[in-house]
């Protein structure tokens, strides 16, 4: 066999390959798809938005009680994400450049994206919920706004440096302060990049149940107070999905379906706002 005979069957046995794990990883995500669509949908039906929770075997038994509480999480957190991480990629983009500290907050931000979320529920968890006393939405919001910084962060970072400079030389040609630069040229150009940051932050965050455990704990009844523990659509799936009954396990497959189509249509929402704002330009 000559050695192009030999790259040949290389590149034939490689493109094989890629193709089948391709397949295999396609195949389960289907099968988790089926699965969730198959459950969740025939679980649903109008008490679920109506009813709040309540004991097993009772008919009148929905989820609103964690509908509401999962949306006033998210909320808070995103109230407390989306500030700081806009304003921290500007600083990044705008200001620090290549400097010494624009380079480690960019490192640290990488690895609190790569952690997982538990130690940031941990943490929240001694310095929150041990002082306060008790669980609230205010410490499971924190939680979630920390794990949601880091994605805006490194987003609006990456999407300002895509703005030309010639953009912001012609606005202080004009006589522009910087930050009318900043806020009225640069944010323009890049209010796509980083709108779809924002959205796939708040996707994020809106599936997670491992902080929520350590800060806002749950609660199977229809509460607003901020100060005491929240219900949430994720904690009530895990605890739904592991209960003996068969009701409540009903209950957690139409929680799944709703939370995968909210975090689904999130997704799909950012990137249309990435694609039509790219096909503008």
């Amino acid at each position: 066999m000559t050695a192009t005979q030999k790259r040949i069957v290389i590149n034939r046995i490689a493109l094989a390959l890629s193709t089948l794990s391709a397949v295999v990883a396609l195949g389960f995500l289907f099968w988790i798809l089926y699965v969730l669509f198959s459950n969740g949908i025939n679980a649903l039906n109008w008490n679920i938005f109506t009813m709040e929770g309540a004991p097993p075997g009772y008919e009148e038994s929905g989820l609103k009680h964690a509908l509401v509480g999962q949306l006033i999480l998210v909320g808070l957190a995103t109230l407390i994400g989306v500030p700081l991480g806009i304003m921290a990629g500007t600083y990044l983009s705008e200001y620090g450049k290549n400097s010494k500290l624009a380079h480690t907050i960019r490192d640290i931000s990488d690895i609190m994206m790569s952690a997982p979320s538990i130690v940031i529920g941990a943490f929240v968890y001694a310095v929150v919920v041990m002082p306060m006393g008790h669980f609230s939405a205010w410490a499971g919001a924190i939680a979630l706004g920390i794990i949601m910084i880091p994605i805006i962060l490194r987003t609006t970072d990456d999407m300002l440096q895509l703005v030309p400079g010639t953009l912001r030389e012609a606005a202080f040609a004009l006589g522009a302060p910087k930050y009318k630069v900043i806020m009225d040229v640069v944010y323009r150009g890049a209010k796509a990049g980083i709108l779809t940051g924002v959205l796939l932050g708040i996707a994020r965050v809106g599936g997670e149940t491992a902080p929520l455990l350590f800060t806002s704990f749950n609660d199977n009844f229809f509460t607003t107070d901020l100060n005491e523990a929240m219900p949430s659509l994720t904690v009530t799936i895990f605890n739904y999905a592991i209960s003996p009954y068969e009701d409540w396990q009903q209950l957690g497959w139409a929680a799944a379906f709703i939370l995968s189509m909210f975090i689904l249509g999130l997704n799909i929402l950012g990137r249309l706002i990435l694609f039509y704002g790219k096909k503008r330009k």
